[in-house]
């Protein structure tokens, strides 16, 4: 089987405050591995959006603030490195709020305040594309402290191809995940 055209598989997972969460993404429907053959899916690109918990505008924060995501091929209970291989893509956002210092101090100097993107791995694309032959992935979220405008949702869209195992394929596939 030829490669397909691309199609695109959409995720969100909402953050319950300051505890790790997640949500499966079933990709059973996609992954298909069997006996004669076998058919994989890879993700040839992330993106990858923060919103406040209507997702209708960027998160805000009253205090200094950690927003980490994942999008792994194993559930996971907390954020994990990069050095597991069950990572797909993961990033890291940290929030400084102008009026309050990083130690939670009030503080006139309102040049403090930022955001910023912290990049571990999140690709916008992946040079060959990121093989998958699991059934399904999660995507999850933790962060530091709650927002002021609530909790936060880590929203994903992944450009995906579907293609059939080859020794090759299945080769690359065992070295890169567990």
């Amino acid at each position: 089987m030829a490669k397909s055209d691309s199609f695109f598989i959409r995720a969100k997972v909402t953050s319950n405050g300051t505890t790790y969460a997640q949500s499966e993404i079933d990709l059973g429907s996609f992954v298909n591995l069997g006996v004669k053959s076998s058919t994989l899916l890879r993700v040839h690109d992330v993106a990858v959006a923060i919103r406040d918990e209507t997702a209708t505008s960027p998160v805000q924060s009253s205090s200094a603030n950690n927003i980490c995501y994942q999008l792994t091929t194993q559930s996971q209970t907390e954020i994990v490195g990069l050095d597991d291989k069950s990572v797909v893509a993961s990033g890291h956002t940290y929030l400084l709020n102008a009026q309050i210092a990083e130690d939670g101090s009030a503080s006139a100097d309102f040049a403090t305040g930022f955001i910023s993107d912290v990049m571990d791995l999140n690709p916008s694309q992946f040079r060959n594309g990121y093989l998958i032959g699991v059934d399904s992935l999660f995507l999850g979220v933790d962060q530091s402290a709650v927002l002021s405008t609530g909790n936060c949702e880590i929203q994903i869209v992944m450009e995906c191809t579907l293609e059939t195992a080859t020794q090759a394929s299945s080769t690359a596939l065992a070295l890169s995940q567990q």
